[in-house]
């Protein structure tokens, strides 16, 4: 049931490598364009399954099956509630009589792989529909969801029957629309071919087979075997053994690109050979270099490619054609420092044992170099950790890059017609250790007879504070020597000497060679157009870096006091220096205020006094209010309501006003006088229109 796939859409993955770091301490390692190292399946692959297929994010049950099934390869257990919200979609697919046979399809795949409780009168509904899809199909991708329905059901159920009486007819069918390159048509109307529809094609057929009442004519499984060596044919190969499919075809069934196109293959050739009576006879090196390739792309970064990736592989991992046998290294970095083993793994592409075999280390070549080391030597096996492995490097391996020649060689004659183990394989490595420094000094020459005037001894593996001072009329000069931990020259990838004056300009310069020995001579008169005239303190810094020297270093060696002429009118100027990031958006400096000193207040018994001064006119008011007898007898009685309310807003705007001057803002003030002034004009005009309509009427009496 599991060589039934769905055809997907591919955003083609691709490779991208940061290097983030020092220039000096942190090179990355090259990696020969003809020896790369190709890794099984690991944690990586697993950790991005768990983040790139989340539970929730299933749209459809081809999504849930991509999921479910990467999840069984790599070893991932299922969650529980996603079988229930699974399961119960798949018994509506499975039950609905309007349901698409694409959807019968996917529901029974998701069936397959989690069990869900169905009746057997279901797959008993569904057999002859998917046979009449079959009779009426009209293009590739007809025949492969209802013959693959077919097999599914075969898989889950013994009872039903899913046998075709006219296979041999449907064989013809789909075959028809083969090309002669060995890429299929997906239909007739169609006259693009694809590599992707070719393995669609030969998962078709394999179905085909497994349904037939009786035996396929074996004239028509020699067509397609004939098929699958011209499609081999039209693989595309990398420098380091990898074989793929360059598909580009955009169409309605959407963007094909090679790792879907290399993927849909492997899983077609592989399902056709496990039900083919006949053997393939296909060469091994191009499974073998299929499986590199699809290693090869790494950890996909979108769910859909690493669907491809995991279930191609799974295909490989055990079929009738070839089983590849990947070599791969723990480490590709040894020291001789610290007297590294060199270890070498062989596993299937998913990681499982490999058979009994020797892996021998023919040749070595240093990078660089086409003289070859020729070693011809078995590497040991530790049984305890499943590990091959060489006590010691040859003696004359020294610091450096280097391509190590391996070969697998079985045991067993049997195990060489089941596995492929690619002949000869090139691995990179890289040999590392601790560079001897000697004889370093630096020293201030005179310029016309090249005596030394100073001379000082430095450490370059400790620390350094040297002082000197120099004209314009003087040299500087830095030695010193580097060698390998077998007595030879090294030619590290860095070797700079940077002069850095007070006024942060920086000068850097390249220390150049001869064999072992280091020099670089600076002459003072020549470089002062370059130094801008700038005297004054120069800081001097070493920096000296390789990948496969251990102990490179970034060391500042101290300073020399440099006397420079007068600048020309026209000299040219320092450029202005970069801004520190830091200095520009870190923290500024506190800001210290200091506030006016109050003015003095007056007396409190003044301020008093002033208050009552300020409150007697009030008081008078009143007084003359008493005694003029004022009273409420004309306060309006019938709009009484009204009358009150304007009262009560006008001692609410005073109000406001006192608030106002005690703590509210301009703002706040302004909002709650907007709300009052609509207020005391409605209740205002309804009252002053009643006390002007009384006064009328009484007039007019």
């Amino acid at each position: 049931m599991g060589i039934f796939h769905t055809p997907p859409f591919l955003v083609t993955a691709q490779r991208m490598v940061k290097i983030l770091g020092f220039l000096v301490l942190a090179l990355s390692v090259l990696i020969c364009g003809e020896a790369v190292i190709f890794k099984p399946i690991s944690d990586s692959h697993r950790s991005a399954a768990l983040e790139l297929f989340t539970h929730g994010s299933f749209s459809s049950l081809e999504e849930t099956y991509e999921a479910l099934r990467t999840f069984e390869v790599l070893g991932i257990e299922k969650q529980p509630d996603l079988r229930a919200a699974t399961c119960a979609s798949v018994v509506d697919t499975l039950s609905s009589p309007s349901s698409a046979v694409k959807d019968l399809f996917q529901a029974l795949r998701v069936n397959g792989l989690l069990n869900c409780e169905l009746k057997k009168k279901t797959f008993a509904g569904i057999a002859p529909r998917l046979k009449d899809a079959v009779k009426s199909a009209r293009s590739l991708l007809d025949y492969y969801y209802s013959v693959g329905g077919l097999v599914l059901i075969k898989g889950l159920s013994s009872d039903v029957d899913v046998h075709l009486e006219n296979s041999d007819s449907v064989f013809r069918s789909i075959k028809a629309l083969s090309q002669s390159d060995g890429r299929w048509r997906y239909s007739s109307n169609n006259p693009e071919s694809s590599t992707y529809a070719a393995g669609i094609a030969l998962e078709s057929l394999a179905g085909v087979i497994l349904l037939a009442s009786s035996e396929t004519d074996q004239s028509l499984i020699s067509m397609v075997k004939n098929d699958i060596s011209k499609l081999l044919d039209g693989l595309e190969k990398y420098d380091d053994g990898a074989y793929y499919f360059d598909e580009k075809l955009v169409d309605a069934h959407g963007h094909q690109g090679p790792l879907s196109a290399s993927s849909a293959v492997v899983r077609g050739i592989t399902a056709f050979a496990a039900v083919s009576a006949e053997n393939l006879n296909l060469p091994g090196d191009k499974i073998l270099g299929l499986a590199r390739f699809l290693l090869g792309v790494g950890v996909p970064g979108n769910a859909k490619d690493l669907y491809y990736q995991i279930e191609a592989l799974a295909s490989l991992e055990n079929n009738r054609v070839s089983i590849p046998l990947i070599l791969s290294l723990p480490t590709s970095v040894l020291s001789l420092t610290k007297k590294n083993q060199l270890k070498v793994n062989v596993n299937t592409v998913l990681g499982a044992a490999a058979p009994s075999l020797t892996i021998k280390l023919k040749q070595i070549f240093s990078s660089g170099s086409k003289d070859a080391s020729v070693i011809d030597q078995d590497l040991k096996f530790d049984h305890k950790i499943s590990v091959h492995y060489l006590d010691a490097l040859p003696k004359d391996i020294d610091v450096g890059s280097y391509i190590f020649i391996f070969e697998i060689v079985l045991h067993d004659s049997e195990h060489k017609m089941i596995y492929a183990t690619g002949g000869r394989t090139k691995v990179p490595i890289y040999v590392t250790g601790v560079i001897k420094v000697d004889n370093a000094e630096i020293s201030v020459l005179d310029s016309d007879l090249g005596n030394v005037e100073t001379r000082k001894k430095l450490d370059l593996a400790g620390e350094n504070s040297i002082s000197l001072s120099a004209n314009h009329l003087q040299k500087l000069r830095l030695s010193f020597q580097l060698t390998s931990p077998l007595g030879r020259a090294l030619n590290p990838h860095q070797a700079f000497l940077k002069l850095r004056h007070e006024s942060k300009v920086e000068h850097i310069f390249v220390v150049g060679n001869s064999g072992k020995q280091f020099e670089i001579i600076l002459d003072f008169l020549g470089l002062v157009e370059k130094f801008f005239y700038l005297l004054g303190r120069y800081d001097i810094q070493l920096t000296v870096g390789d990948a496969v020297m251990e102990n490179s270093f970034l060391q500042p060696l101290g300073s020399v006091e440099l006397d420079l002429p007068e600048p020309p009118e026209k000299a040219a100027r320092p450029p202005p220096q970069a801004v520190d990031p830091s200095s520009r958006f870190g923290p500024k400096a506190e800001i210290a205020h200091i506030f006016r000193a109050p003015e003095k207040k007056p007396p409190t018994n003044l301020s008093y006094a002033f208050l009552a001064l300020v409150l007697l006119p009030f008081i008078g008011f009143l007084v003359g209010l008493l005694r003029l007898g004022v009273n409420l007898k004309n306060f309006p009685s019938a709009p009484a309501t009204s009358a009150i309310l304007f009262h009560l807003a006008i001692a609410a705007v005073l109000s406001l006003y006192l608030l106002f001057w005690l703590k509210l803002n301009l703002f706040t003030t302004l909002k709650a006088l907007g709300f009052l002034g609509v207020l005391l004009l409605f209740v205002g005009h309804r009252t002053l229109s009643h006390l002007a309509s009384t006064s009328a009427k009484l007039k007019s009496a």
